[in-house]
């Protein structure tokens, strides 16, 4: 069975598929066992549970277990045509795309980052030496001069002149904008 209503997709994007809830480790092992019984690896790419380690004391005890950061969801980065929208919609325990109706909304770049289950290049178009302006934050406001940039971190050293003196300060790089 054909799905004539889903437009063909080349980009492999991130998205969040509802699941019955407890049933989102099951919808992830079918996923994957689904896309290799159908050679689907070129259209699916990573099928995610996000998990956080949750230290709870019992007893006195710490004790670290790992609790699912959304319960109900599962998120999947794959390339939608009708055959795997129709895979993905016909797993046992998923109830659907999050998205209108029957388009899938992909994850934008900026959820993605704030998750922090895929590193994203963020692109920066200041320099060392260069003036910036704290756009977020404590310091909103502020301008200083940009003295680092640590891709690695994606943080950024700025000497903002706080009180008549020049102070390093450490920023995310979304914090600060070229002037």
């Amino acid at each position: 069975m054909k799905v004539a209503h889903q437009k063909e997709d080349t980009v492999a994007r991130w998205y969040v598929i509802h699941t019955y809830s407890g049933y989102e480790n099951k919808v992830k092992t079918d996923l994957e066992k689904m896309v290799k019984n159908r050679e689907l690896e070129d259209y699916f790419f990573d099928i995610v549970v996000p998990m956080e380690e949750q230290i709870e004391i019992k007893d006195g005890k710490r004790k670290a277990n790992l609790k699912k950061v959304f319960p109900g969801y599962v998120l999947i980065k794959m390339i939608v045509t009708d055959e795997t929208w129709y895979i993905v919609r016909n797993t046992r325990g998923v109830t659907g795309f999050v998205g209108s109706g029957t388009n899938p909304i992909p994850l934008t770049e900026e959820e993605i980052r704030n998750m922090g289950f895929e590193e994203l290049p963020i692109k920066i178009d200041y320099d060392v030496n260069e003036s910036v302006k704290v756009v977020n934050g404590p310091l909103e406001g502020f301008i200083g001069v940009v003295q680092e940039i640590n891709k690695e971190k994606g943080k950024v050293k700025v000497l903002v002149s706080m009180f008549g003196r020049e102070t390093p300060v450490e920023l995310e790089f979304s914090q600060v904008q070229k002037v």
